[in-house]
């Protein structure tokens, strides 16, 4: 028996004379160019359903066995619904694409309650608040997030060939669903980006020189367009600070910037603004659309400036317009001055 370890979690027992179950999931994940963050997710979740099954070989397991563990995750760990959900992606994704033995229906399951809550909405004041207290690179994420309906990731892996000046608009590759989309590029925005790409392009010429300055591509068109990669069209927009090693690869390269500070960075902007919302990037988003939509603009637009599939996702922005009670006066307003009597 072969044994697969990590640092962070317990050995796994594999059969031995073939690749490790994980490096077959990691090989599955990545041969349909899916992100990093979902191969490390469902790696995760593999892992613990072997764990929580006193490390059995999935392929010896199947449905009675997932059923299991997604319950229990459910009532024993009462996990959120989409974490429930995203352990139930990952052993799907397993049977099917690993073990090529696709579960059945899955059936006495269950389910982690999804709590109904409203997205979190800024007033223009309070986005114009914390812009204002932002600096530098983020303060032009966080007016991308907002002018154009950005998630966080998708603004982070904006190339410099996906902004268009002279159009105004910004094309979004690979977004959620690995759907491209088109959005717009705010007149206010177009001055401090194109000043932004100018010194980027200079730390990309210095790059160069130095020997790197290479970026990682999608679908492998490094193997066909092998000096794409240095290429300033497909450059990063907001490169990483420092050149580091990527995990598949092990080349070294510069890559995108990280979430983790540009999340901090709006947090303590919204602290310093005194905002007491629980505000995220992902509010610029919910704000972006919400203020669409009492602009007057029609909900099919605002979906497919979002990018949703479905424009059920897109109406519950209709339920956070701002208009107290659904635009209903109250009859407490109608009872004039409620002083005492003289």
């Amino acid at each position: 028996m072969a044994v697969a370890t990590s640092l962070a979690e317990p050995p796994i027992l594999i059969v031995a004379g073939k690749p490790k179950l994980l490096d077959q999931l990691r090989m599955a994940i990545r041969a349909l160019h899916y992100s990093l963050k979902t191969e490390e997710a469902y790696a995760h979740w593999v892992r613990r359903y072997i764990l929580f099954h006193g490390k059995r070989h999935p392929a010896e397991m199947g449905e009675a066995e997932v059923n299991q563990f997604l319950t229990d995750l459910a009532v024993t760990q009462r996990v959120a619904a989409s974490t429930q959900n995203q352990a139930l992606a990952a052993l799907l994704f397993l049977y099917e694409k690993v073990l090529r033995r696709p579960l059945d229906r899955l059936e006495g399951v269950v389910r982690a309650k999804r709590p109904k809550r409203l997205p979190i909405v800024l007033t223009r004041d309070e986005v114009r608040a914390i812009l204002a207290r932002l600096d530098g690179t983020y303060r032009l994420i966080a007016t991308l997030l907002y002018g154009c309906g950005l998630r966080q990731i998708e603004c982070l892996r904006l190339r410099v060939k996906d902004v268009d000046f002279a159009k105004n608009q910004i094309t979004i590759r690979e977004g959620k669903g690995q759907k491209d989309r088109m959005t717009m590029l705010p007149t206010a925005a177009k001055d401090p980006l194109e000043k932004h790409l100018q010194r980027v392009k200079r730390l990309h010429e210095d790059d160069l020189r130095a020997g790197y300055g290479q970026v990682e591509l999608p679908f492998a068109l490094d193997r066909k367009y092998p000096n794409a990669d240095r290429e300033w069209g497909w450059q990063y927009v907001f490169p990483s600070a420092n050149i580091s090693q990527d995990p598949r690869s092990g080349v070294r390269r510069r890559h995108h910037a990280h979430e983790s500070p540009i999340a901090r960075a709006v947090k303590q902007a919204t602290s310093r603004a005194k905002i007491a919302k629980r505000v995220t990037c992902h509010t610029f988003r919910h704000s972006f659309a919400t203020h669409l939509l009492e602009d007057g603009y029609d909900i099919r637009t605002i979906q497919e400036l979002l990018g949703h599939k479905d424009v059920s996702t897109t109406m519950i922005y209709t339920h956070v317009l701002n208009q107290g009670g659904r635009g209903v006066r109250s009859p407490l307003d109608g009872l004039g001055s409620l002083e005492k009597p003289g």
